[in-house]
């Protein structure tokens, strides 16, 4: 079949369908069995839910059953606001359910919260920032279990310390450590992406010590704002760790998607790129459909982009007019399965507007590669 590219729009039966779900209709065509029947026309974009100012500017995502993890803020300028906290929303309803709100923060120093992930016991990991706290206050990960109403709060890892390529430089006075996203492996291995390091760090099973596990000029971050490697996440074969660079060093006005092999001590010339983008389109997290999609929020496009399985574009997924709440700097994004839909943290943080911080959901008609949860001690 001859590939198609361009295709913004198909009409099919009087029905516009848009992106991706045009390109499927073509290579419909001709088969024996009709295409399955799907609840929305894709790339319909509708709030989910909203996301109070405080702790506004929402990052991470997780889902666990019928509860949704949100967690914020991740942004600067919080010294002397309020803790940081995790939101938790019923999925099947978008009600907010209850609120985790960080304990033993300092708050006089800047403090935040960015990606979050879940293990087999439903546990809750989320990923710290405190930039200037003293050093005897900064923890890495923390993890939150359910107990009754409330959630125990306990340290998973301890805060990761400065390293030579630190963005700012090696005499940086604070924290250089900029936690962003966070993977597991089948095994337990945690990898966590610091986007102001070049690295990609392990925490073995259980918690405790990290160590670095990738590092390379390739994860390195630059421009105005160095965000390096950002979002990460293996492959559904469990082959291949997935991560983005938001502004490379090299050319901060590209962004792309890297696989690296998940191996013991990967190297650079592992490194391959999966797909390039430019323009200042700044990818951030992302997320695998079943179908082997990926699915690419572009912070700087206000855009969600979808790669095939060989890393060529398929698809870009924006907000169109009459929509309650627009795409404003997309930062991570999560399945809801059972609406076959994406589900979008608003991070609004390029040019901050708390009308936008939301949770949006995206009809892709897909559903989620499934997620390493491992059961840990």
């Amino acid at each position: 079949m001859k590939r198609i590219t361009g295709l913004k729009s198909l009409s099919v039966n009087g029905r516009r369908l848009r992106g991706a779900l045009a390109l499927q209709v073509l290579a419909w065509v001709g088969l024996a069995s009709p295409p399955a029947a799907y609840a929305g026309q894709y790339g319909d974009i509708e709030t989910f839910a909203s996301v109070p100012s405080a702790p506004g500017f929402p990052e991470g995502i997780s889902v666990e059953g019928n509860r949704v993890y949100v967690s914020g803020p991740a942004t600067a300028g919080t010294a002397e606001t309020g803790p940081s906290q995790v939101l938790v929303y019923k999925r099947n309803t978008g009600q907010l359910e209850s609120t985790i709100t960080v304990a033993g923060e300092n708050t006089a120093f800047e403090h935040a919260l960015s990606c979050n992930a879940v293990d087999r016991k439903q546990r809750l990991y989320t990923l710290t920032a405190q930039l200037f706290a003293p050093p005897s206050e900064r923890k890495g990960i923390l993890r939150f279990t359910k107990k009754g109403k409330s959630y125990l709060q306990e340290t998973y890892a301890e805060a990761f310390p400065n390293l030579p390529t630190c963005a700012f430089g090696p005499d940086f006075p604070g924290s250089c450590s900029l936690p962003n996203d966070l993977a597991f492996a089948d095994d337990g291995n945690l990898y966590v992406s610091d986007s102001f390091q070049g690295v990609i760090w392990r925490v073995p099973p259980g918690g405790g010590a990290a160590q670095v596990w990738l590092q390379s000029p390739l994860l390195s971050g630059g421009g105005p704002f160095p965000i390096g490697v950002n979002g990460i996440r293996l492959d559904p074969s469990r082959q291949h760790v997935y991560f983005s660079v938001t502004f490379s060093a090299a050319n901060p006005g590209v962004g792309a998607i890297y696989r690296v092999p998940l191996v013991a001590e990967p190297d650079t010339a592992d490194i391959e790129l999966v797909h390039e983008y430019a323009q200042g389109e700044a990818p951030d997290g992302f997320a695998f459909g079943r179908s082997g999609n990926l699915y690419v929020a572009l912070a700087a496009a206000n855009e969600i982009s979808v790669l095939a399985p060989d890393g060529s574009e398929l698809s870009r997924i924006a907000s169109q007019d009459g929509d309650d709440i627009p795409l404003d700097a997309p930062a991570n994004i999560a399945f809801d399965n059972a609406r076959r839909s994406l589900l979008v943290t608003n991070h609004a943080s390029l040019n901050p507007n708390p009308d936008h911080f939301a949770v949006l959901k995206v009809f892709v008609n897909d559903v989620a590669s499934t997620l390493a949860k491992p059961s840990l001690p």
